[in-house]
């Protein structure tokens, strides 16, 4: 059997009831193996279909193992740091990452298992990646940074300082956050909710992208939800609200929104200046 039919079987059982208490040993390789899938890449949590950002799509049986993890495991007493912890997994294994040219600076990087990190990726402390996250080859994560789980990070993505990634684990058939190649997040920026970030594009300093903000694109003169589109420049601007006619709010009210322009290339070639990080 492969390991989705595996992972079919067991979600299955679990829906019967299965508890942790009852899992057998094989159950447990059954998780374990799938954890160690997740963490070389070999499945993910969603998949582009598509040319388009909006045609991701999560991949549901991976969610499902992901949650069999929850569900499958008892909460343990564990040690980091000298410090005792209470969880249903251990942290990741990082000795692949040598390897792969990744590194994570100490005293507070921390990669809970079933987390992929590609190569040349750089961590910076403290940050935060969680499980069935995908980090691609040469993506930065800046301090105070979180990657929520399930969340799809390509390549050569920067995340500025105090970003927060957000995760998508339930529903199963919805598509976690996605932030694809080139992207460049300025510092304090919020990505939650199955927002997806278009290929190249630059978002400044503390935008909200959620699916419940209208983007106002005016390279397509349209308004959309949801998604950048690629190569855009993005930056949040106070619109006008329709609570502005309440008599409590004398002078109108305002909500945000984010605006996206053309992408040029002095602010792409601008997000590129940390070569020397790597070298």
């Amino acid at each position: 059997m492969s390991l989705e039919s595996d992972v079919a079987d067991l979600w299955n059982r679990y829906q019967d009831g299965l508890t942790a208490a009852d899992a057998t040993d094989a159950d447990a390789a059954v998780v374990n193996e799938f954890l160690a899938a997740l963490e070389t890449g070999e499945v993910r949590a969603a998949e582009k279909t598509g040319d388009d950002v909006t045609s991701w799509e999560a991949n549901e049986w991976v969610k499902r193992g992901i949650l069999l993890n929850f569900g499958l495991r008892e909460t343990e007493p564990r040690e980091y740091g000298g410090v005792t912890y209470y969880d249903v997994l251990p942290l990741r294994d990082t000795e692949d990452l040598a390897a792969r040219g990744t590194r994570n600076t100490p005293d507070g990087t921390v990669i809970r298992r079933g987390a992929y990190l590609g190569s040349d990726c750089i961590m910076m402390s403290p940050s935060f990646v969680n499980m069935g996250a995908y980090v691609g080859d040469g993506t930065l994560v800046d301090s105070c940074d979180t990657v929520g789980s399930c969340a799809q990070l390509g390549s050569d993505v920067k995340l500025g300082a105090n970003t927060l990634i957000g995760g998508v684990l339930e529903p199963v058939e919805d598509a976690p956050v996605i932030v694809e190649d080139g992207v460049s997040l300025g510092a304090g920026c919020r990505v939650t909710s199955g927002f997806r970030v278009g290929e190249n594009s630059v978002v400044g300093e503390n935008t909200l992208l959620t699916p419940r903000i209208p983007v106002y694109d005016l390279v397509e003169e349209e308004v959309i939800y949801g998604h950048l589109p690629a190569e855009r420049r993005a930056f949040t601007r106070m619109v006008e609200s329709s609570v502005g006619d309440h008599d409590l709010f004398e002078g109108g009210a305002y909500k945000p929104a984010v605006v996206a322009t053309h992408v040029e290339a002095e602010t792409l070639e601008a997000t590129r200046r940390e070569d020397a990080l790597r070298e």
